[in-house]
């Protein structure tokens, strides 16, 4: 085969040839998605851990009670005249509807159904480029296993949050391109991607690794389509209740000061957890390995290892794109394991094998539920007994609290008890006051600062990290406040108006 031959199907090419390896693959798509699902399943409060989970599901009740998507928030005291910028406004509706009719347990459903979908999907990209079902196997059921991140929980990729969109639609999108087939879908997914999600704008990086490498090999014809679906998609993002608006919101997220102090926007290397992170290098300094041994291999599409690579970069960065590298390094890996095994690894007794392991895992599936749905609940940071006690003695407070109980609050008090701050952030709250509230995030007292914070919006009550001792000292022993609630994780601090300051 010349280079020329090579060149031309470094992609996703003959038809004939993928149904064939489709047909032997049906064990594949067993043995992963089921396996997938029970190690999902078996995590389903881990799912479930997303701080922003709380404020989600009460902005889906409010949108459906509404009837529209408020541009106001109507929970918090702190916000002025912000704009409300809810940019997942139809991810929060279906949260809600799964809720009222099938409780929490509804929501991980969809959660873990979103993972298997991103596996099939993987799996299909996998065999498709020509791969045999075991390196394919091994190569998503690795990248599947890691990009979720359930040890940096709350930081997860693979949760109950808006965020499964982008992951499901990013798959998806690459999944596509790579095929060069259904490029005119690409604008319709993106009606639907951009109203449940912000990362919408991840498709454009995509379509434009794979329009730029059409160009280099001067393959006009998916060079104008990729143009075309970038276009499409350009124009489909204005088909949402925030119009053009909606860029306002992203940009409220993308490169704002609050990143900083946000985990998921913080470098890979703050959020690496030994020994729970160890497997995840493995696997991502096997790619290297492989991708150096194999540099010359024309059987990996090129826009898929330049995918991979970027995203291996940008992961390190910012660790929320670590995720995307597990998942866009799956092919290349499947590429490179092939040359690997021995051809009997390819055998009709090793796929029966994966076929007779996949069937036990579905089986196994409904006993994992059961197992695990009396713990399908949100975290206990902020439990229903600390929310009534907050009701009936805080409901008039100008309440300070933490961050990460913020979102908790909203769902279990519906704007009883107004918040200072949630996860909204930016697109939600003003930057001064941001600026206000992270002065005050560290271990250790900045007395001028909560001095500054407490007086400039009248707080009489600090919903606050029970483990804080130094916060518990300042407010209690130095400015004479009393410590009125504890409960398993926060406690409320109130101040006493006759206390001398």
């Amino acid at each position: 085969m010349d280079a020329r031959e090579d060149w031309s199907r470094s992609g996703i090419g003959d038809a004939q040839a993928a149904s064939e390896r489709h047909s032997h693959g049906v064990e594949v798509y067993v043995f992963l998605i089921a396996f997938l699902c029970v190690f999902y399943l078996s995590n389903g409060p881990l799912l479930l851990g997303h701080y922003d989970l709380g404020w989600h599901l009460a902005a889906g009740d409010l949108i459906r009670q509404r009837g529209e998507v408020p541009f106001q928030d109507p929970w918090a005291f702190t916000l002025g005249d912000k704009r409300w910028y809810n940019l997942s406004w139809l991810w929060d509706v279906m949260a809600s509807a799964l809720y009222q009719h099938a409780g929490f347990a509804g929501i991980v459903f969809l959660v873990v159904a979103s993972g298997a979908i991103i596996a099939g999907y993987l799996a299909f990209c996998g065999l498709s480029s020509g791969a045999s079902p075991v390196a394919v196997c091994i190569a998503v059921f690795a990248a599947c296993l890691l990009y979720p991140c359930y040890e940096a929980s709350p930081n997860m990729y693979l949760a109950a949050s808006p965020n499964i969109a982008t992951m499901l639609f990013a798959v998806v999108f690459y999944g596509e391109c790579l095929r060069r087939r259904h490029w005119f879908l690409l604008p319709l997914m993106m009606v639907a991607w951009v109203n449940l999600h912000g990362g919408f704008m991840l498709a454009f990086p995509i379509l434009g690794v794979f329009g730029g490498i059409a160009l280099l090999r001067r393959d006009w014809v998916n060079f104008r389509n990729y143009c075309f679906a970038g276009v499409g998609c350009f124009i489909a993002i204005f088909a949402n209740p925030l119009g053009w608006h909606v860029y306002e919101g992203v940009r409220a997220t993308l490169g704002h000061f609050v990143q900083a102090d946000i985990g998921e926007w913080r470098s890979y290397f703050f959020n690496m957890e030994l020994p729970g992170s160890l497997p995840g290098i493995i696997y991502a300094l096997t790619f290297v390995v492989l991708e150096l041994r194999y540099r010359n291999s024309t059987r990996v599409p090129l826009e898929a290892r330049l995918l991979a690579w970027l995203f291996l970069f940008l992961g390190l960065y910012q660790f929320r794109y670590t995720a995307f590298f597990f998942m866009f390094s799956s092919v290349p890996m499947a590429l490179h394991i092939d040359h690997l095994l021995p051809k009997r690894m390819s055998s009709f007794e090793v796929r029966r094998a994966m076929l007779a392991a996949g069937i036990v895992g579905i089986l196994l599936l409904p006993f994992t539920f059961m197992q695990v749905r009396p713990a399908l609940a949100l975290p206990d940071m902020l439990s229903e007994d600390d929310a009534r006690y907050l009701e009936a003695h805080a409901s008039h407070a100008h309440l300070l609290n933490h961050w990460n109980v913020g979102g908790l609050l909203i769902f279990r008090t519906r704007g009883s008890v107004p918040v200072f701050v949630d996860g909204r952030a930016a697109t939600a709250y003003p930057d001064e006051l941001l600026r206000d509230y992270l002065s005050l995030v560290r271990w250790d007292i900045d007395a001028a600062s909560w001095d500054k914070v407490i007086g400039k919006y009248g707080i009489n009550a600090v919903l606050w990290v029970r483990a804080h001792d130094p916060l518990r000292h300042f407010l209690v022993s130095e400015r004479g406040w009393k410590e009125e609630y504890t409960g398993t994780y926060v406690s409320l601090y109130t101040r006493q108006e006759a206390a001398p300051r």
